[in-house]
């Protein structure tokens, strides 16, 4: 059965919103077993911040409104790239934890090695301490894993897996 590729870009969008569930849990575990000098905020706050510096709406919002806007982009960016994983990686391997998992991955390094140096944004992830990368890495494994599985699952449920936008010739 083909579908549209809204429903499906749906999917990757609810899938990628639901796995950063498990994702941020992980992360605030790991963060916790961290060394205490490597307990300063975990990226999505960091990230937050330099994006509310740069807009110059940081004084403007305070720690709970803070919390809330990082949790809201932590999400949206879930959302985001889970559409990403549905329009181009979605068929690459048959195992869609796997495929997930490399897609995750994937996301970690270009938005930690490229994305968010490019724009000023956060210090490449080369610069960050081991542990912190350990823990960014395994926590990106895991939503890309749980975004494949989800989106496998939502797309057998709904009659319709394997679907995929129209491939070019």
């Amino acid at each position: 059965m083909s579908h549209s590729p809204e429903a499906t870009l749906l999917n990757g969008a609810l899938a990628g919103v639901v796995a950063t569930v498990p994702m941020s849990m992980v992360m605030l575990i790991m963060h916790r077993l961290l060394p205490e000098y490597e307990q300063y905020p975990l990226p999505p706050h960091e990230i937050t911040a330099e994006v509310a510096e740069k807009a110059d709406m940081e004084e403007h919002l305070n720690e709970p409104e803070h919390t809330m806007a990082t949790t809201i982009s932590h999400f949206a960016y879930g959302a985001v790239t889970g559409t990403l994983y549905v329009a181009t990686a979605k068929n690459m391997f048959p195992n869609p934890a796997i495929g997930g998992a490399v897609f995750g991955l994937a996301v970690w390094a270009g938005s930690y090695l490229g994305l968010l140096p490019a724009m000023g944004i956060l210090s490449p992830a080369t610069e960050h301490p081991l542990r912190r990368n350990a823990l960014m890495i395994a926590a990106h494994l895991i939503w890309g894993s749980v975004t494949g599985m989800l989106v496998d699952q939502l797309e057998r449920r709904n009659g319709f897996h394997s679907a995929s936008f129209p491939r070019q010739a």
